[in-house]
């Protein structure tokens, strides 16, 4: 296995003192002066919400393998649990909005990068000056207000990543928060379905009207991008993301791995080296 990888580092939400939690808003150059490019630069597996616009320049940025190139007038969205990579933000100016999961009442899955418009561009810009400066409203107003704010670009984003597509089902929902709180311990659609009181065929049904997958790919996907994130990411061996997986063998978790991807750990984990891609 190829060694000296950069381990994904954990963000964790911690909000200065003196600002309503749960939210952040900032500018991408204070970001760059704050953290630096090498810590930018390595993995983040960050527990709340990036949602980045710019106003000058353009950026790249990695979401889970797929490369995103963000220009202005157009939104990225990173999700809690996604593992994510800066370029050079040199160059570049933008808008970061920061936030907890729990911040909004409803839950704003979908795309990574979003078309936009002046309309958007000028909310998100409406979100920050409130936050830099909310006036002489109390804490609990001020939190009140950009809860609302951020909520309203949420709408409009989501709106313009597909209207026409319904919204996913309640029963697709509590399948796919299940399967992230337990694809490491158990990969069978049957224990999902008893757990959550549906039959396995209702919870396959559900996966493919929102997901485009049957109930058993559905998960097995989820496997694979935690399997790809270590290979990528860790110095783990074969055996050790076996372990964190719910696999009994290095030899079992391999083979799993060669039939959803064509490759075997050992190649996906060559090609993801520094100068191979």
């Amino acid at each position: 296995m190829v060694k000296n990888r950069h381990d994904i580092r954990r963000l964790d939400f911690s909000a200065p003192a003196g600002i309503p939690p749960a939210i952040e808003v900032m500018r991408l150059s204070r970001l760059w002066s704050k953290v630096g490019p090498s810590l930018l630069a390595g993995p983040q597996r960050p527990t709340f919400h990036h949602l980045i616009t710019l106003d000058r320049g353009t950026l790249r940025h990695t979401v889970d393998f797929a490369e995103h190139l963000l220009t202005p007038k157009a939104f990225l969205w990173v999700r809690p649990g996604q593992v994510q990579q800066w370029s050079d933000l040199a160059g570049t100016e933008g808008t970061l909005i920061l936030f907890e999961p729990d911040f909004l009442d409803h839950d704003p899955h979908g795309p990574v990068r979003y078309e936009a418009d002046q309309r958007l561009t000028a909310s998100a810009e409406h979100l920050a000056d409130v936050f830099a400066d909310p006036g002489p409203l109390p804490l609990e107003t001020r939190q009140a207000v950009l809860r609302h704010l951020l909520t309203a670009l949420v709408l409009q984003l989501s709106a313009t990543a597909g209207a026409s597509a319904p919204p996913p089902g309640d029963t697709f929902v509590r399948f796919r928060d299940a399967v992230e709180r337990g694809f490491a311990r158990t990969h069978r659609l049957e224990d999902y379905a008893q757990a959550l009181g549906y039959s396995a065929r209702t919870l396959s049904r559900a996966a493919q009207a929102a997901a485009g997958v049957n109930g058993k790919d559905f998960i097995d996907q989820r496997i694979i991008l935690e399997a790809k994130r270590l290979l990528a990411h860790s110095d783990h061996t074969a055996a050790q993301i076996a372990a964190r997986l719910g696999f009994t063998s290095a030899t079992n978790f391999s083979k799993y791995f060669h039939i959803r991807t064509g490759v075997t750990p050992i190649t996906f984990r060559a090609g993801q080296a520094p100068g191979t891609q």
